[in-house]
């Protein structure tokens, strides 16, 4: 997945910090967050109260959270990459505008990074 999203221009970071959560992968720029979960996360009540609960956080932030199972990376990581570029198109996006806006920094909806 890493690879792919390094390749779409949109300067994503893998394990970024975001407040006190660390993302598997996110772009500030683009206020998107990527999120890529184990069995775990499915078995598991209060690992999905507390995904439920960060997800939630990141969004008051100003971030739009993706989630995807360890099993569709696996399977059809060009479906998740189009399923995010597809996101970041339909928040008027492009990869010429990333370049554009590599050195100007996000800030969410809140006011925060």
């Amino acid at each position: 997945m890493w690879k792919h999203l390094r390749s779409l221009a949109f300067n994503f970071r893998r394990q970024a910090p975001i407040g006190p959560f660390i993302v598997d992968f996110a772009s500030h720029r683009a206020g998107l967050v990527i999120e890529v979960d184990g069995g775990i996360h499915e078995r598991l009540d209060d690992v999905a109260l507390r995904d439920g609960e960060r997800q939630l956080w990141l969004q008051s932030q100003g971030y739009r959270v993706l989630r995807f199972t360890n099993q569709q990376v696996e399977n059809d990581v060009a479906g998740c990459v189009a399923q995010v570029t597809t996101v970041l198109r339909g928040k008027g996006w492009t990869p010429a505008d990333a370049e554009d806006a590599s050195t100007q920094p996000h800030v969410p909806a809140r006011g925060r990074r």
